[in-house]
């Protein structure tokens, strides 16, 4: 029996060009589930760091994702799931020229095709939905018995809970990984590297291009796309210094 082939995509600043989760994030604060202040007092500080490109871009959103688990503590599910189709509706074509036509592209070789997102799986469901993908795993935030999120989550934006969502979907579609496809942003989708034979950075941090630099069987096969206005540059690891 032939094995399929995969391709494995991150979401946040690798299809879609911001984090997701701050788009919810405005959403939950436009609606008067988190107060205005926490955006001002915690966020955007976060945010202005990383603007000017003196802070780090995951303390930016893992300060949304800590406010995001206490703000919809006692929600019911169905309220979630409503802002999360609204924000894919107005928002989700904002997405890089490269990852859109890769997903085209795989879609025309008939790999399976699949996201591992560590945005809220409600927001990761509708992505996956308007794009086409043939299964997905995001950061599952937990319900009790009456559909209510009880202010737990199982994260799925660290390294560790993507090589194992990686290996579950290999498991499940029978894939072959060293025929396999991965792309990502930040160091927690290092994982997927390391699993993939054609792992491809998509405007990547300077923290996962070192750890691609740092793993020579990663980086002669590894390549880096940057796209800026409206050009994509195509380069090797090699030719990045630091």
């Amino acid at each position: 029996m032939n094995k399929n082939i995969g391709a494995f995509f991150d979401i946040d600043g690798t299809l879609y060009r911001e984090g997701l989760i701050a788009e919810i994030f405005k959403k939950l604060v436009k609606y008067e589930i988190i107060e205005e202040k926490r955006w001002y007092n915690e966020v955007r500080p976060e945010y202005q760091k990383y603007d000017k490109r003196q802070g780090n871009y995951d303390n930016y959103l893992l300060k949304m994702a800590d406010i995001y688990i206490e703000a919809i503590k006692g929600l019911h599910k169905s309220q979630v799931e409503f802002i999360a189709k609204n924000v894919v509706k107005q928002k989700g074509d904002r997405v890089y020229t490269f990852t859109r036509d890769r997903i085209k592209w795989h879609k025309e070789q008939g790999h399976m095709l699949i996201t591992i997102s560590g945005s809220p799986i409600e927001l990761v469901k509708e992505m996956a939905l308007k794009y086409g993908f043939d299964d997905y795993k995001g950061a599952l935030y937990k319900l009790d018995e009456n559909n209510m999120y009880t202010g737990e989550v199982v994260p799925m934006w660290d390294s560790r809970s993507k090589k194992k969502a990686i290996m579950e979907f290999m498991d499940k579609y029978n894939i072959d990984l060293e025929k396999s496809y991965a792309y990502g942003d930040t160091a927690g989708d290092f994982s997927m590297f390391e699993l993939v034979g054609f792992p491809i950075c998509v405007n990547p941090t300077k923290e996962l291009v070192k750890k691609v630099k740092e793993h020579e069987e990663i980086s002669k096969k590894a390549i880096i796309v940057v796209e800026r206005k409206d050009m994509i540059y195509k380069l090797t690891p090699d030719l990045i210094q630091f």
